[in-house]
């Protein structure tokens, strides 16, 4: 959780040299690269084709939907704002998760869901004059595919190790963003800027494939609907970087939103199924 909350600054970092398209593009290729010869050097086997349905969830979902949508929002969105947006991501992973395992949260785990959302809309529309923005449909696009990557991500590493979740993840996503590597490049000049090459080794090797290790292996222990919870902090960390790192001013209403949210999130927690 605290790996992925430096993920938005440190997008916004690596956007000072690279393009958005580049970016994403990069990011997946060095981590799928990084990811196959871990999987080479331990000897791993291929996965079984049963796994693969949801190997290819966590490639489309977490190493190419997230990646791509967050980073074209963050062009036009404050790194605060898309925190507090993102907020939700942990309730989604919740619900998916329940969706997928055929549980029946209560009332109560659904009340606080729709009072979440609710939040977050209230606060993305207010925000921008009663309309939501297109880097607003992008981060809820990215919660989406996200939250289904989790979730099918969090259930299989019950079956292998957490860390090969991930790093067949994005080895499965290779071809994609070697593909959008090469298209982005000629259109996008790269600028190598101290920041750029700071915040693309971040985003390439914690937030795409490190951080999922330790997250992955988390939810295969606890469980992904208590695992999703723990990103409760996660939006109240990325605000306060957004001030030290970014040197953005905190809206009052982001940090109540980001606090509704929080609570939500815990009353599905403690919610029965």
């Amino acid at each position: 959780m605290v790996s992925f909350s430096f993920s938005f600054p440190a997008t916004v970092w690596a956007l000072d040299g690279f393009g958005p398209w580049t970016a994403t593009g990069v990011r997946g290729l060095l981590a799928g690269l990084l990811a196959a010869v871990c999987l080479y050097g331990a000897r791993v086997p291929v996965p079984g084709r049963q796994h693969w349905p949801a190997l290819l969830t966590v490639a489309g979902g977490c190493a190419i939907g997230f990646p791509l949508l967050s980073t074209l929002a963050l062009q036009t969105s404050t790194t605060a704002h898309s925190a507090v947006v993102i907020g939700m991501l942990p309730l989604a992973t919740a619900a998916v998760s329940a969706v997928l395992t055929g549980r029946r949260p209560s009332r109560v785990f659904w009340t606080a869901a729709v009072l979440g959302a609710v939040a977050v809309a209230a606060f993305t529309l207010q925000q921008n004059h009663g309309l939501p923005t297109l880097g607003d449909l992008y981060l809820f696009g990215a919660l989406l595919v996200c939250a289904a990557g989790y979730a099918q991500g969090g259930r299989l590493a019950s079956h292998m190790p957490g860390w090969q979740v991930i790093a067949w993840g994005v080895v499965a996503a290779l071809p994609v963003s070697a593909l959008v590597t090469a298209f982005a490049l000629p259109a996008e000049p790269v600028q190598l800027t101290g920041k750029a090459v700071v915040g693309m080794a971040y985003i390439a090797l914690i937030s795409q494939f490190g951080g999922f290790v330790a997250w992955y292996r988390g939810m295969a222990v606890i469980g992904v609907l208590k695992a999703s919870q723990i990103q409760l902090a996660q939006p109240l960390m990325t605000l306060v970087w957004s001030v030290l790192l970014m040197g953005e001013q905190l809206s009052p209403l982001a940090a109540v939103t980001a606090l509704i949210v929080l609570g939500c999130i815990a009353a599905t927690q403690r919610a029965r199924s």
